[in-house]
């Protein structure tokens, strides 16, 4: 599937010679990325070329006499289909060339030499582990380092996951950011401009069933462990009375596999929970807490009155959803580093025979259609393993596979002055497809 990207605002600018150039302003799941030339661009582009030829999608043409604004938006807007479609493969994604050049303009963007330096990563109870890195290095090197000091097994690691996390207030956490595997985590911590905000590791994966898999060793076991007395702690996970007492007993004697194993009937158990938000469902404006996870999305609604209502959408019955930057970019001394402030995720349920549209506002979007990929992407691997004659073919955690799906999208808006919408995804779960288009 395809990656966050957007290039939302262009400055022009003047060169050492006299003329101008357009500088595009990458951002990544609504955070600033980079700042990049079309040459760049262009030069990256041909390096791709030549190693992976012409299965990349089009790249924008040169243009040698001057532009008109309808000619610079059109550019801009097809640098942006360009960087969402070529992250389709994950061959590419995983390539040095790909790789090495994000690696680049990363450091250039933000003004950030390769040197050694530290850097604390938290884990899920809140301990933190220094590892020796380099500011160049991706999450999914750090990753590796954090792995061999915690001894956790290297074919697990696409089960676990680098986060950006805020620290908050009594206790409480936020997930702001997963970080792609070609992001730089000193880099992406240094730039982002959250307060309280720190690298965690945390699992990555919302099917709870998948934790037997990760039960032969030791470390992935003391993690999610770790994760889900943190998550019952929070209130993300909601034991009954009974449940609880019986965790707390397992606890005190250190009993991990079966305190995970009762962990799992409990409700919302493995589940991600955003913050506070709010929906249009049943009215707009309506208050909401959303968990996410286990193939469904889980929102309690707190009603004009003040009364709550729960209700539970299964994700095999989302067709497509789509996020919306809902405010303006102005550029004074350079582009804001975050679009998260105006933000919301709709998506269309089917609503018994009808198809409806829910809308919900939440700085969290970018995560929150992540977690629908992840949960569609858990499911085509069950259906693929339940069904081996459908020939679907899904990726595993932590190697590179094609998707056996239709893949196809275009125009992913920019937010230049303007509304704009990007649609990630469109999907029909029930048969096992994935199809990205325009609206």
């Amino acid at each position: 599937m395809k990656t966050h990207f957007c290039i939302p605002v262009s400055q022009e600018r003047p060169d050492a010679l006299g003329g101008r150039y357009v500088l595009y302003s990458v951002y990544l799941d609504g955070f600033l990325f980079c700042r990049v030339r079309y040459s760049q661009l262009h030069r990256w582009n041909e390096q791709l070329r030549r190693v992976f030829g012409n299965c990349l999608p089009p790249f924008p043409p040169k243009y040698y006499l001057a532009m008109t604004t309808s000619m610079a938006d059109e550019r801009r807007d097809q640098l942006e289909q360009y960087l969402q479609n070529v992250t389709v493969d994950p061959n590419m994604l995983r390539s040095d060339v790909f790789v090495d050049f994000l690696k680049l303009v990363q450091l250039d963007t933000f003004g950030i030499p390769t040197k050694k330096v530290s850097l604390d990563v938290f884990l899920p109870d809140a301990r933190s582990i220094k590892v020796e890195i380099l500011t160049s290095d991706t999450a999914e090197r750090v990753l590796e380092v954090v792995s061999c000091k915690i001894g956790l097994c290297r074919e697990l690691l696409g089960y676990f996951g680098l986060f950006l996390i805020r620290f908050c207030k009594e206790g409480k956490l936020s997930v702001v950011k997963k970080l792609a595997d070609f992001e730089l985590p000193y880099v992406s911590l240094r730039s982002s401009q959250a307060e309280n905000c720190k690298v965690g590791l945390r699992k990555w994966y919302l099917d709870p069933s998948l934790d037997s898999r990760l039960m032969d060793c030791k470390a992935a076991v003391g993690l999610i462990y770790m994760q889900a007395i943190q998550d019952i702690k929070k209130e993300w996970a909601k034991p009954t009375v009974v449940q609880r007492q019986k965790l707390e007993a397992l606890q005190k004697e250190d009993n991990q596999t079966k305190f995970l194993a009762l962990s799992r009937e409990v409700r919302h158990y493995g589940y991600i929970q955003l913050d506070p938000c709010t929906c249009d469902y049943p009215e707009p404006g309506c208050g909401a807490l959303l968990s996410v996870g286990n193939n469904e999305i889980s929102c309690c609604v707190t009603l004009p009155d003040n009364r709550t209502q729960d209700v539970i959408f299964q994700m095999s019955r989302v067709k497509c959803w789509q996020v919306t930057f809902l405010g303006t970019l102005l550029e004074t001394d350079g582009p804001q580093r975050t679009l998260n402030q105006n933000l919301e995720l709709r998506f269309q349920y089917s609503e018994d025979i009808h198809w409806q549209w829910f809308v919900i506002h939440t700085k969290q979007a970018f995560l929150l259609s992540s977690c629908f990929k992840k949960m569609i992407s858990e499911k085509m691997g069950k259906l693929a393993a339940e069904n081996p004659e459908m020939q679907i073919e899904v990726p595993e955690p932590g190697r590179s596979k094609k998707y056996h799906t239709e893949q196809s999208q275009k125009d992913i808006s920019g937010f230049l002055l303007r509304k704009s919408k990007i649609k990630i995804a469109e999907v029909d779960c029930g048969l096992g497809t994935i199809k990205e288009e325009d609206l």
